[in-house]
C-alpha cells in the first residue's frame, strides 16, 4: 500500500498547530512529525499559510457535516437550531486546534490565529444563515436578513453558554434552549 505523503503532512501539521499554535509551528517541525524531508512538504504546499488553510478547510468541513447530522426535517426550526449550535460549540471546545488558536489569540494576538477563528465563525454563521433562509421560506420564522440574524443567534448562544458562566452559575443545556426560544422566538414584547 502506497503512503499518502500529502495526508501524512496534513496530519502532522494539524498535530503541530494543535500542540504549538500557528506562530510556533515551523515547516521543519511539521517535517519531523511527518517523518519526511522539508522539501517533500513544498511539493504539496507553497508555505505554512497554505498548509494552515488546508487544515482550517477540513475542520470547517467537519463542523458542517456535524451540524447537518443535528438537523431533523421533522423538527421545528428552533429545535434544530439549538441542536446544531450545541454540537458546533462542543466541537469547537473539544477540538484541540480551535482551543490552541483561541489561546494564542488571547496571549499573543497572532493575526493568522485570529483569521482561523474568524473563518470558523464565518462558517458557522453561513450555515445558520442557510437554515434561517430555509425557515423563512417555510414561514417558520418572520422574514429577516439571514446573515445578520444568524450572527445574532450565534452570539446569543455563545453569550448564554460561554460568557454567562464567567460571572454566574452555568446554564444547563435545557436552560440555554429555553432562553434561546424566549429571546428569539417569543421575544420581549408583551403578547
Amino acid at each position: 500500500m502506497a503512503i499518502d505523503r500529502r495526508q501524512l503532512i496534513v496530519d502532522a501539521a494539524a498535530k503541530s498547530f494543535s500542540l504549538f499554535g500557528y506562530k510556533a509551528t515551523t515547516m521543519d517541525g511539521v517535517a519531523k512529525i511527518a517523518n519526511v524531508g522539508k522539501g517533500t512538504i513544498y511539493t504539496f504546499f507553497t508555505n505554512k499559510e497554505e498548509l494552515f488553510q488546508e487544515i482550517m478547510n477540513r475542520m470547517i468541513g467537519d463542523m458542517k457535516r456535524l451540524a447537518e447530522q443535528a438537523i431533523d426535517p421533522g423538527r421545528k426550526f428552533f429545535d434544530n437550531l439549538n441542536a446544531a449550535l450545541e454540537l458546533l460549540l462542543d466541537f469547537r471546545e473539544e477540538h484541540e486546534l480551535a482551543l490552541k488558536l483561541s489561546q494564542e489569540m488571547r496571549e499573543i494576538g497572532t493575526p493568522m490565529a485570529l483569521e482561523g477563528l474568524q473563518q470558523l465563525e464565518r462558517a458557522v454563521v453561513g450555515y445558520i444563515a442557510s437554515q434561517v433562509k430555509s425557515a423563512v421560506e417555510k414561514s417558520e420564522i418572520k422574514p429577516c436578513e439571514p446573515e445578520m440574524t444568524a450572527f445574532v443567534m450565534l452570539k446569543l448562544y455563545m453569550a448564554l453558554t460561554v460568557d454567562w458562566k464567567k460571572t454566574h452559575e452555568p446554564l444547563k443545556k435545557e436552560q440555554v434552549a429555553e432562553r434561546l426560544r424566549f429571546y428569539l422566538e417569543q421575544g420581549l414584547a408583551p403578547a
